[in-house]
């Protein structure tokens, strides 16, 4: 595969469902484009999904973007890397002929997700972020009417604390985003419970 500038080592199915929209998928620390392919087929079956890999290595891991410490963003690092992204989304787009996908983040993914949201409102027809932080201190002003978006954070979460999370909420809901926050019973990790309410969400967009 050759790998453009903007572009990013990544998988690409093509759906067998042409009414769903495509699902982009962002993986979290130390996984890969592979990670979240059977997540995505279960939430969405049938659809396309396009997933690419972190550019950035943390200690070998892959990442989308730096990290001063632990919920400490290296904020510089997340706008260029979020812009980046974004043109891989709009090169795919047009490579593939593809709608404007819905993204479904997990952990880092989910905070470059939320930051998509933020610097490139419009890009995306929704999101699902799976225990997603406020990506920056300062949030950008932006406009999300009509964008529907899915936060599912855990109670018992080491990483997120649960104002960070009702913080997320906020913010986008402040942008005119349809926010469907739900605390769940969990920690940081993924569970089947993620799974039904994602396909649920997903089922209804």
């Amino acid at each position: 595969m050759s790998i453009t500038e903007t572009d990013f080592i990544h998988r690409f199915e093509p759906g067998a469902d042409a009414t769903r929209p495509p699902l982009l998928l962002l993986h979290g620390t130390g996984a890969d484009e592979n990670d979240l392919i059977p997540f995505g087929r279960l939430v969405a079956p049938g659809a396309t999904l396009l997933s690419p890999r972190g550019k950035v290595l943390e200690n070998g891991m892959p990442r989308f973007f730096r990290r001063l410490a632990e919920g400490v963003f290296d904020e510089e690092d997340l706008r260029r890397r979020t812009d980046e992204l974004a043109a891989f989304i709009r090169e795919s787009q047009a490579r593939h002929g593809l709608a404007a996908p819905v993204v479904l983040g997990f952990s880092n993914g989910a905070n470059i997700a939320a930051s998509l949201l933020l610097r490139h409102p419009g890009l995306l027809r929704g999101a699902a972020l799976l225990r997603a932080m406020v990506p920056f201190r300062d949030p950008p002003r932006a406009r999300l009417e009509g964008t529907e978006v899915l936060l599912l954070s855990g109670t018992a979460d080491p990483i997120v604390p649960a104002a960070n999370s009702a913080s997320l909420a906020r913010i986008l809901q402040d942008a005119g985003a349809a926010v469907a926050h739900h605390a769940l019973p969990l920690g940081h990790g993924l569970s089947q419970m993620d799974v039904a309410l994602t396909r649920d969400w997903l089922a209804a967009l």
